[in-house]
């Protein structure tokens, strides 16, 4: 979660007052930050997750689950029990946008041995321990990245109505206020959005044609008139923050040993999340109906998209000073590192007196255009006491900005007078409904990490390409991971003799092929990390967990084994209820989501979503991938 800062919240009319002070000392606490720690080398690798959970109630008479406005009361005591007792806790519990959610992190960062990717899974599996412990009976705690019925009446427990029409944050239609964490910068984001875009937010997400689903699919709306206007037939409409925030993520954030390093990973780490993104995909449902897509991204995209009609190309220019391609929740916009300035392909709004600002203060092209973009955004929420800051100690109006850029990377300097070094934030992965699958997911990324800085990678594509990838990831359901999306043949290639490279620096290829590899195509990221693992030392035992979550990976990019969210269509395909006309029931949703506690809880194997044995495997003795 970003900036939490503590205070009295101003209106958006009181922001936007204050938005261009908000800016101009954000640059200067940025400067103060880039001058203090440009020349910092050798900070040592660290690394850590973030793993967001919904708290559910389970109606069994009924066939009923619910989703559970607890998280604070849960997370209070998280905190008291853990950290606030003992600074060096194993488990670290923060805040999430939903007051049904929290989100848990290893209590100290990861370190750079390889014995640690042997740590991550217990200590997930610590978190979700914790946090079961304060649960009542029928209720659990689950790792779903959406709530199939997030929306529908009753989906709370306690239940509340939505007010759409009186004061409140959302004025949604389907998403009621209480919903939302009660810390006051969730609600202040979401009025404040609503309030400078000039109008709710605007969800359309294409609805899976079955046998009988309607065609068109059409809902009305006749009491609001702003959502019969922009609700689209064979769409499921969507009017709420909640309903973007509202999901679960998983989120990888590392430490680099200088800023040249951290921004080398930004870039060719760019390039991979569209690829992971495809592989994690776990978001098929919204509002009780069959989606025709597989991952949350543009429907977050959508969720905090606060652009107004001018900066959207609907209307002249005239109060606004920029047009804006995309929300601010979306792939990034350029690359930071010199090797990547050839391929930022794509026009970048930037404002000039920032911009030219940063270049009097010596920072670099590359960084100030970076910087210059962040910052043709508002600040969305600001608080009374937080106005007036001490620019040389302080980074809130930095953060303010940088903070509410959700792209698929974040670039995150140090904090002020820390020990922490430079770093950067991997955010495109959808939530897994098992600590082992989680674990898998963040140690393939870490790993790829290692080998990237070991073996001087490339990925790099042209930046257009790489967003026409993440709409390929976001925008389609992906029955197997999908065949599609551009690559670059250089990356894991530099074993291959530069001669025999095409004459095209990247081509099309199936994530099978990415990750898998293809003889004359491509090496295949799995591949390449084995071999990076048999040159390395590695206990027995890590080495072991290791390959079994690369054997996941590798399998779900092939196909052998599902995404979640395959899993989950095929689970409500099957339903005996289900009467294929693309609608999710109470009691479809109970059983979908008993299923996946079931699973997370290790009750029950699920042989297809993780293989038939996913639980640590006894060492054969092999360096090799015991699926071999």
């Amino acid at each position: 979660m970003g900036l939490l800062s503590q205070g009295s919240p101003l209106s958006w009319e009181e922001t936007k007052r204050h938005a261009d002070h908000v800016r101009r000392h954000g640059i200067l606490q940025f400067l103060h930050i880039y001058n203090a720690v440009k020349d910092r080398h050798k900070d040592v690798l660290k690394w850590g997750d973030e793993v967001e959970y919904m708290l559910v109630s389970f109606d069994h008479e009924n066939k009923k689950v619910q989703l559970v406005l607890s998280g604070e009361e849960v997370l209070e005591t998280l905190q008291e029990k853990g950290e606030r007792t003992n600074p060096n806790h194993p488990t670290l519990w923060r805040p999430e946008y939903g007051s049904y959610m929290i989100e848990g992190t290893p209590g100290q960062p990861y370190g750079g041995t390889m014995s640690e990717f042997n740590t991550v899974e217990d200590n997930m599996r610590q978190r979700r321990k914790e946090a079961t412990s304060l649960l009542k009976e029928n209720q659990a705690l689950c790792t779903i990245t959406s709530f199939p019925r997030l929306g529908c009446p009753g989906f709370t427990l306690p239940e509340f109505k939505p007010n759409p029409v009186e004061g409140g944050a959302s004025k949604s239609l389907f998403f009621p206020d209480e919903a939302i964490n009660r810390h006051p910068r969730f609600s202040t984001l979401t009025r404040n959005i609503r309030h400078r875009r000039g109008e709710k937010v605007v969800i359309n997400v294409p609805i899976f044609k079955d046998k009988n689903t309607p065609s068109p699919f059409i809902e009305t709306f006749p009491e609001d008139d702003e959502a019969v206007m922009a609700s689209k037939p064979d769409h499921i409409y969507m009017d709420a923050m909640g309903f973007g925030m509202g999901n679960c993520c998983l989120q990888v954030t590392f430490q680099a040993c200088s800023i040249a390093e951290a921004r080398y990973l930004y870039d060719q780490l760019a390039t991979i999340c569209p690829i992971v993104m495809a592989l994690s995909a776990a978001s098929p449902f919204y509002r009780g109906y069959v989606s025709d897509i597989d991952c949350r991204w543009g429907v977050i995209s959508a969720s905090v998209d606060d652009r107004t009609r001018e900066e959207r190309g609907l209307e002249p220019l005239k109060n606004n000073n920029y047009r804006i391609s995309k929300s601010r929740y979306d792939s990034i916009d350029s690359y930071l590192s010199e090797c990547g300035e050839k391929y930022n392909d794509i026009e970048l709004t930037i404002d000039k007196e920032i911009y030219k600002q940063l270049l009097q203060e010596g920072i670099d092209h590359l960084l100030a255009q970076h910087v210059a973009h962040l910052f043709i955004r508002d600040p969305l929420t600001l608080f009374e006491e937080k106005i007036h800051l001490d620019d040389a100690n302080e980074s809130d109006h930095f953060e303010n900005i940088q903070s509410t850029n959700w792209q698929t990377m974040r670039f995150k300097p140090p904090p002020p007078n820390s020990d922490i070094g430079w770093r950067v934030e991997f955010r495109p992965m959808e939530v897994q409904l098992t600590d082992f699958e989680n674990s898998a997911y963040v140690v393939f990324v870490v790993l790829l990490t290692r080998v990237i800085l070991s073996y001087k990678l490339d990925f790099l594509i042209p930046l257009s390409k790489g967003h026409l990838r993440l709409r390929q990831a976001t925008d389609a359901p992906v029955p197997c991971p999908p065949a599609g999306g551009n690559a670059v043949v250089d990356g894991c290639g530099k074993a291959q003799n530069s001669s025999e490279l095409a004459a095209e620096e990247y081509t099309l290829m199936s994530i099978d092929t990415i990750i898998n590899g293809k003889e004359g195509v491509f090496p295949g990221l799995i591949p390449v990390l084995n071999s990076y693992l048999e040159n390395m030392e590695v206990d027995v035992d890590t080495r072991c967990s290791i390959l079994n979550y690369l054997k996941l990976i590798k399998k779900r990019a092939s196909g052998e084994l599902m995404t979640v969210a395959r899993w989950m269509r095929e689970f409500i395909s099957n339903h005996p209820d289900y009467k294929q006309d693309s609608v999710i029931t109470d009691e479809m949703n109970y059983s979908l989501i008993s299923k996946c506690n079931q699973i997370a809880n290790e009750l029950c194997e699920c042989p297809e979503l993780l293989g038939p044995a996913f639980r640590k495997a006894k060492y054969s003795g092999s360096k090799t991938d015991p699926s071999n």
